[in-house]
């Protein structure tokens, strides 16, 4: 079984692939198969399907969406009641969120060490995303707070195999991405060191310093900051062309 939760929400059972049907089975699925494992109480799903006023009968609807939900996976044995919540009984890396986490976990790891290594395993954690986490589930808070945590670690494993790229010497091969990000993620201070880096090296001295400028400019109106030390350093270090630079 694999359940796929970066993009829309899909599920693939032994012989067949699984019609997941209405948002709320597809919430309840999504919101299980973020812990596997760990019992989710029955208060905290009626929360998140039906907000801050359930309706009368909220019990009861969860337990049909709990038993379409069975039906879909193939039987009661994968979503298992247990004390006053529901569990799914799943392995992780038949989740693609968990899988994901780990490949980028494992990739992040190596960007020094081995960046031919990270390079392969961040491909592999970044190839899982087939869209928006969680976009088909419904819109609670747990959702946008999950999304946002997923987002966040996505674009860290982005820049982290931009890291091992250029530790393997392909400078001009992540310009393109580079400019893209820098452009829709300003305050992303190393991107802005990234990309100025990817310049100086393809011999466009000129271009890296202007992005250290067009970054302390973004930086200061819109978010009232400066510069970091860091970031600072690396444009004194192009201005003066340092040997350390490569």
């Amino acid at each position: 079984m694999r359940i796929q939760l970066l993009g829309p929400l899909s599920v693939s059972v032994p012989g067949r692939r699984g019609d997941v049907g209405s948002r709320k089975v597809r919430t309840v699925l999504a919101r299980l198969a973020l812990s596997p494992g760990v019992p989710v109480p029955c208060e905290q799903l009626v929360h998140e399907l039906w907000g801050d006023k359930p309706m009368g009968n909220a019990r009861n609807a969860l337990q049909a969406n709990i038993a379409r939900l069975r039906k879909i996976l193939g039987g009661p044995d994968l979503v298992r009641t247990l004390g006053n919540g529901y569990l799914l009984d799943v392995p992780p890396q038949a989740i693609d969120v968990h899988r994901f986490g780990y490949l980028a976990d494992q990739g992040s790891a190596r960007v020094e060490r081995a960046p031919k290594e990270a390079v392969h395993l961040l491909e592999a954690a970044l190839r899982l995303w087939r869209g928006p986490a969680l976009c088909d589930v419904l819109d609670g808070a747990w959702c946008r707070a999950e999304a946002g945590r997923l987002d966040e670690r996505r674009l860290i494993a982005r820049e982290d195999l931009i890291a091992a790229r250029l530790a393997n010497a392909e400078d001009r091969g992540v310009l393109s991405e580079l400019k893209q990000l820098v452009t829709e993620h300003p305050e992303r201070e190393r991107l802005s060191e990234q990309l100025m880096l990817a310049l100086y090296r393809s011999g466009r001295q000129s271009e890296a310093l202007n992005v250290f400028h067009y970054t302390r400019t973004r930086l200061g109106k819109e978010l009232g900051l400066q510069p970091s030390r860091a970031l600072r350093s690396l444009y004194q270090a192009i201005l003066v062309q340092d040997v350390v630079l490569g």
